[in-house]
């Protein structure tokens, strides 16, 4: 997670929203792709730091489905993003803070709850909450 919050740093630097993920292969531990988010940097609204990371692991390992990897992202992820961790087969899913407004795990959406959806990964939120809740809120004051 330490990982992840330095890519969400790292994203609020470049005015982007501070969240941050990283793909692990979950048995040698090995990091496939680590990114922030770059929706403004790319203008691109689904430029989200889970789905840059699972489009960067999944052309790195040359296939769609990431069944032996663990995704740890500082932010509960939202529907669109829950949708293609879903679509990608990932084992495990690690979230720092909760997002009561956009998330699309525990909240909103629910993605994993519904029978229409074939994969449902092991899911672990809370993790360093307070760390990536703080960078958001910073994020969000400084520019009220």
């Amino acid at each position: 997670m330490a990982l992840a919050l330095d890519e969400a740093s790292a994203a609020g630097l470049r005015g982007d929203v501070p969240v941050g993920a990283v793909l692990v292969e979950s048995v040698s531990g090995e990091i496939l792709a680590q990114s922030g988010n770059r929706v403004e940097e790319l203008a691109d609204p689904t430029a989200h730091a889970e789905i840059l990371v699972i489009r960067a692991a999944a052309s790195k390992l040359g296939r769609a489905r990431l069944t032996a990897c663990d995704l740890w992202v500082t932010l509960e992820p939202c529907a669109m993003c829950a949708q293609a961790i879903a679509l990608a087969r990932i084992r495990r899913l690690f979230f720092g803070a909760y997002d009561a407004k956009g998330g699309g795990v525990e909240h909103g959406a629910q993605v994993f709850r519904h029978s229409t959806c074939h994969h449902r990964p092991e899911v672990i939120g809370g993790v360093e909450e307070q760390a990536a809740a703080t960078l958001l809120r910073r994020f969000f004051f400084e520019r009220r």
